[in-house]
């Protein structure tokens, strides 16, 4: 069995700053609250037993993602591409962008995967000045990307802004529809507005769907469910979201799903696979 865990923050660094590693309290409350109880690695903030728990899992890679958030703190490109360069073979880098630096983000898109990094970041809710999805000022930043086929991770769902309006699907929609050849993958699969963030996956073969910490014992699980099992089994990526989730113990539930064995292979490998370009 072959795993990619699309979405893990490691205990390294510039992610120690984060809030989740800050208020461990709320993090572990989060964590309860989908059914798990913390990660020993997360609470030692530990690396080795981070390793540990992605070997008993037999997890080959996990996606690390930059990030430059004024909500919940930031972890440096460099940073980043340490954490890969210290664990040969187990991390695949994301890097981030800050859009207030519009010509800097666009340079970072271009270089992203001569420098290394698999695909880029783009929280935009998040950011110092929050925007939407289709903010014109994130344009230029998507169609660099398209034109330089670098995929793009978007964390729309969950907390993703100052409030709900942040994880409405309907700006990715019109992203999705103005640049139609641009990877876009949402963390947080757009939670809580499930069936919407299905419609336009749906509508808009561009958009792979990650609800990584919001599937479990959540409403809209068998909707997230039917969608990896059904039209959306080649564009549904797995990931635990780590440290909301270990990332052994949310395999084990996993893979417990009802999900058919052929989707379940894409589910886990090909599909992360196939948007990274590995």
């Amino acid at each position: 069995m072959r795993v990619i865990d699309f979405r893990v923050r490691p205990p390294f660094k510039g992610f120690l700053s984060m809030v989740m590693y800050q208020q461990a309290a709320r993090r572990d409350r989060f964590t309860a609250q989908i059914g798990f109880a913390p990660a020993p690695s997360a609470a030692a903030q530990s690396m080795e037993l981070l390793i540990q728990e992605m070997d008993r899992a037999k997890i080959m890679h996990a996606v690390i993602v930059g990030r430059h958030s004024a909500l919940y703190g930031t972890a440096s490109n460099d940073d980043v591409m340490e954490v890969c360069r210290a664990y040969p073979g187990r991390f695949i880098a994301v890097a981030s962008i800050d859009p207030a630096d519009r010509r800097q983000a666009m340079a970072t898109v271009k270089s992203a995967l001569a420098q290394g990094f698999k695909a880029v970041n783009i929280e935009p809710g998040a950011y110092a000045t929050p925007l939407y999805p289709d903010d014109r000022r994130l344009y230029p930043i998507y169609a660099v990307a398209e034109d330089a086929k670098v995929p793009v991770i978007m964390m729309t769902g969950g907390n993703a802004g100052p409030d709900l309006s942040y994880s409405l699907p309907v700006g990715i929609d019109r992203v999705l529809a103005d640049f139609p050849t641009l990877k876009v993958a949402v963390s947080h699969g757009n939670w809580p507005w499930v069936n919407e963030i299905l419609h336009v996956a749906f509508r808009r073969a561009n958009l792979y769907v990650s609800p990584d910490m919001y599937l479990p014992n959540m409403p809209g699980q068998d909707d997230y469910v039917k969608a990896a099992d059904g039209f959306l089994a080649d564009r549904f990526l797995y990931a635990s979201s780590y440290p909301f989730a270990p990332v052994d113990k949310y395999l084990d539930w996993f893979l417990k799903l009802p999900i058919r064995p052929v989707s379940m292979e894409k589910v886990l490998y090909r599909n992360a696979a196939a948007f990274l370009g590995l």
